[in-house]
């Protein structure tokens, strides 16, 4: 079969992912191997384009300890059988004893982490590429953000994805150290300073990783199409100039773009086994009351179904989550909805939560306000009993709580900035539109206004908040799922290769042969 009839053969690389799709490999549905929402958009595009019949490959690392704890019981002890078969399958595990006895994705050692990058990234580029032969190749974040620089050398269309904006910096030398062979595309790597020829670069000249991926790449895209403007436009401080440059180069040559991430599939009111009582967006009314007490029990909250209860579901972070913005209102809020019997519940770790077990300690809010440790069954829960979610962040790349909200019938209170300004609009009851409720200048006195408009909302008629609930839970379900960004990102595949992703031709004589 010439390369000009068989389907183009897609490589993603990624250090994560959540699932993977029965028939990938003798144990691909059995890996899964989650640190964030990266994890969960590799594992919806693997899973849409296998399911089209796209020939789709993927090149993760062999977490050992989590894959085996992972597996039923009666195929543990098939575990090197089974691994030994892998290869011959779509799955390619990278080898390396950086990662065999792991139990989490990444370390809170950056050095650790770089050196667990630089094993991965070493397998994909001298064993996996040369083995799978991929027509493109798809990278994810600074830890296959080397991966680019080789794919430009030889020819491979390269797409690269920034979820976060985290990088590492380490010398050519300690690259190749790690058996790396950066002397064949070092002038497609990304330096910290100007480099003028290998010698002198090699020792003393660190290699920016984040943005050599966008540096190399072919084709780069953000995780929202707005945070990729603000960045271009200067928006925040913390983006370093020689990554808003290179992303600026991209954008201006057309290829750079942002698609939206979505929210993983298990999130559905309707089936979510951690909700006290599952619902709809026809049964939803009564259901969320009564997941409302429940879960006012379970925390020693004020028990009244008609008491507005906010949740806060992100992390506990001052740089980016605004934190200290609720922090700033919390007293004045709770007082000023005293009659109306307002609750907040924190499912959500963070540096900023003893601040705010203080203050509920100091002002006596033990039946208002609950701080609890980040714990999945309760999130989930709190998504289903929560009238409202709060999202006052500083920035966002993307953002999953605002669009999972909604799903539930629980509408997020939010700054207007980045991924949150691609999937928020301010309610307006009156014309049927909007699903939230958003503040644009960044202050405390914003979100105290924007926690105004809800609580406006929340007096309506029940009729006429019912109509509204439902109209956003349809309308959410319809937009925040993963077969949309998956149709994104299969086009922005195709633009690259300039051709199809399936042979339409080739895919019904491969079924005729079967």
């Amino acid at each position: 079969m010439s390369a000009s009839n068989r389907n183009p053969r897609v490589l993603i690389v990624t250090p994560e992912v959540t699932y993977l799709p029965n028939g990938m490999g003798n144990i691909a549905n059995h890996l899964t191997a989650k640190a964030g929402g990266l994890a969960d958009v590799s594992a919806a595009l693997i899973s849409a384009l296998f399911d089209l019949g796209a020939d789709v490959h993927v090149a993760l690392p062999d977490y050992r300890a989590m894959f085996n704890h992972q597996l039923p019981p009666p195929l543990r002890h098939e575990w090197h059988t089974i691994r030994e078969r892998v290869p011959e399958e779509r799955l390619h595990l990278a080898e390396d004893r950086a990662f065999y006895y792991r139990s989490q994705v990444y370390s809170n050692y950056g050095w650790e982490n770089l050196h667990i990058s630089l094993a991965f990234q070493r397998e994909v580029i001298n064993n996996i590429i040369p083995r799978v032969q991929p027509d493109l190749v798809h990278c994810n974040d600074w830890m296959t953000g080397l991966v680019p620089a080789m794919a430009r050398r030889n020819g491979i269309p390269c797409l690269f994805t920034i979820h976060n904006i985290h990088t590492v910096k380490t010398t050519m030398a300690h690259i190749e150290d790690r058996g790396i062979d950066t002397a064949d595309f070092w002038q497609n790597l990304y330096f910290e300073r100007m480099c003028w020829n290998y010698e002198e670069t090699r020792e003393n000249n660190p290699v920016d990783f984040l943005t050599s991926g966008v540096f190399a790449a072919h084709f780069v895209n953000t995780v929202s199409p707005t945070f990729l403007r603000e960045i271009i436009d200067g928006w925040h401080e913390f983006i370093e100039p020689p990554l808003r440059r290179e992303l600026t180069n991209k954008w201006r040559a057309g290829c750079a773009v942002g698609i939206l991430n979505a929210p993983d599939p298990s999130y559905n009111p309707a089936t979510d086994p951690e909700l006290h009582v599952n619902y709809d967006h026809t049964s939803f009314s009564q259901a969320k009351r009564d997941n409302k007490l429940f879960l006012q029990e379970a925390l020693g909250l004020l028990q009244d179904e008609k008491a507005p209860l906010f949740f806060w579901p992100s992390r506990l972070d001052p740089v980016q989550k605004g934190c200290q913005l609720l922090a700033d209102i919390l007293y004045r809020v709770v007082s000023r909805y005293w009659e109306d019997k307002l609750q907040v519940v924190f499912v959500a770790n963070g540096e900023f939560q003893q601040h705010f077990r203080d203050i509920v300690n100091f002002h006596q809010f033990h039946n208002r306000v609950a701080v609890c440790n980040f714990d999945e069954h309760l999130s989930r829960l709190a998504y289903g009993a929560a009238d409202f979610l709060l999202m006052p962040s500083r920035f966002e790349p993307c953002g999953l709580p605002q669009m999972i909200g909604p799903i539930y019938g629980t509408l997020p209170v939010a700054h207007d900035t980045g991924g949150i300004h691609d999937t928020v609009v301010h309610l307006d009851p009156d014309h049927d539109r909007g699903n939230g409720f958003l503040f644009k200048y960044y202050d405390s006195q914003g979100l105290f206004w924007a926690m105004e408009q809800a609580m406006n909302f929340y007096h309506l008629p029940i009729a006429t908040r019912n109509r509204q609930l439902r109209r956003i839970m349809t309308e959410s379900v319809a937009t925040f799922n993963h077969a949309t960004s998956a149709r994104q990102y299969m086009d922005l595949y195709e633009k690259m290769l300039q051709r199809p992703l399936i042979n339409h031709d080739f895919a019904a004589k491969r079924e005729e042969g079967a």
